[in-house]
Order: C-alpha cells, then sequence, then structure tokens
C-alpha cells in the first residue's frame, strides 16, 4: 500500500522515514513538500490555502496514494475537509494525539512555536473532548524564540527552547507538542507531565487508514 504524506517542510521526511522503518518496514510513504502552503496560511488563515490544498491531495491520489496523512497542524484541519472530494481518507497527522490528550487528563497545555498552530490545535482537542464525552480545560503557550531557530536550521536550539518550556509547565495532566517538528523535543524534558507528541500516532493512524478499513479514523486511539 501507499502513503502520501503531505508536509509544509522537507525536514518530516527523514523522521517519518526513520519511523516507518521502526514501525511499519512494508509500508510506502510518498512524501509532497509545499513550503507556500504554510506561508500562505501564517499570512491570510488556513481557509486560503483550502483549493491549493485540495489540489495537492488530488495530485497524492493522481500518484496512487490509499490515504494521505497532512503532517502540518496549521492547515490539517483544511485537509481533512478536503476528504470528501478526493475520494480516500485524509488524516491530520495531530488528531490521534489530541485523542490521547484527552484520554489522558482534563487539564492541557499546548506549545507551539508557530501561533498559527495554537488556535488549530486548542480547536481539534475541543473536538476531540466533545466527541469522548469529555470536558477539558486547554492552555495554549507560543514558544518564544523556537520558530526562528527552526528557520535558521538550528534544530538543537529549536527542539532545546520547546523542552525548557515544556518543563516549566507544572499545573498540567499532560503536555501537547502541537507541530510535528517538535517532537523531538519530547525526549529531552524532564517534567513528571506527559509529553505527546504527533508523528507516531499519526503514522500509525495513517498507515491503518490506508489499509482501506473503511474508517478513516484512529481506531485504538
Amino acid at each position: 500500500m501507499s502513503l502520501a504524506l503531505l508536509h509544509t517542510s522537507p525536514v518530516h521526511i527523514p523522521v517519518f522515514d526513520a519511523l516507518r522503518d521502526e514501525t511499519r518496514p512494508g509500508l510506502e510513504l510518498r512524501h509532497f513538500v509545499d513550503e507556500v502552503l504554510l506561508e500562505q496560511a501564517r499570512a491570510e488563515g488556513p481557509e486560503a490555502v483550502a483549493d491549493a490544498v485540495a489540489a495537492a491531495l488530488r495530485h497524492a491520489v493522481a500518484e496512487g496514494a490509499r490515504a494521505v496523512l497532512c503532517t502540518c497542524s496549521t492547515i490539517g484541519g483544511v485537509a481533512e475537509a478536503a476528504a470528501a472530494d478526493v475520494g480516500v481518507p485524509v488524516l491530520r497527522v495531530d488528531r490521534p494525539m489530541a485523542a490521547t490528550a484527552v484520554a489522558t487528563g482534563p487539564r492541557i497545555v499546548v506549545l507551539a512555536a508557530l501561533e498559527s498552530t495554537l488556535a488549530p490545535t486548542a480547536d481539534l482537542i475541543e473536538e476531540e473532548a466533545e466527541r469522548a464525552g469529555r470536558r477539558v480545560a486547554v492552555e495554549t503557550r507560543l514558544v518564544e524564540g523556537a520558530w526562528p531557530r527552526f528557520e535558521a536550521g538550528d534544530p538543537e536550539g529549536y527542539v532545546r527552547l520547546i523542552a525548557t518550556a515544556a518543563d516549566e509547565v507544572t499545573s498540567a495532566d499532560v503536555i501537547v507538542l502541537a507541530q510535528a517538528s517538535m517532537a523531538p523535543a519530547q525526549r529531552l524534558t524532564t517534567t513528571a507531565v506527559p509529553v505527546l507528541s504527533s508523528p507516531r500516532l499519526g503514522l500509525a493512524a495513517g498507515a491503518q487508514a490506508g489499509d482501506c478499513t473503511g474508517e478513516p479514523g484512529y481506531a485504538g486511539q
């Protein structure tokens, strides 16, 4: 089977390839990168890229994808909304993480390096809480200075800032790292609060969806 991944940065490609090799070596991944999608979404809002995202999804399907995983949290909701028009399951990488956060506890802190990611992630968690019949309190925090490090090609400085921000969280049941690029910070944290990232959970859900089970979801989450 072939699972397409829609990225807004090429840095995600080796991350998901490594996860595939570790957890699902028989899975064929096809990577599609469009950095302009995130740039425009940050400047004009996610809905401004709806048509472009739909076009990217159709291209992935034309190339043989049986499911598409959008790895950008900012445009993930737009990608999911286009699923009905492309004919295959389309998942946002952070939905399984959001469901896991809701199941972990009601006090949820969301960390993001991009302000444009905060509201979509909080909305997603609220959606998953409603789906689960749970009440949650979501607090969002922007990790100041982190994204410039990412853009400057300083991944170590980027994840250190994120890990430090996570370690400063005390009154929470779970911490959510809103962007897939933040995942490496998870192993640097020392906080006793559980820290969640999206790539591993998202890839598992995408692989399951691509198996054509008929349900574009994330069973088991």
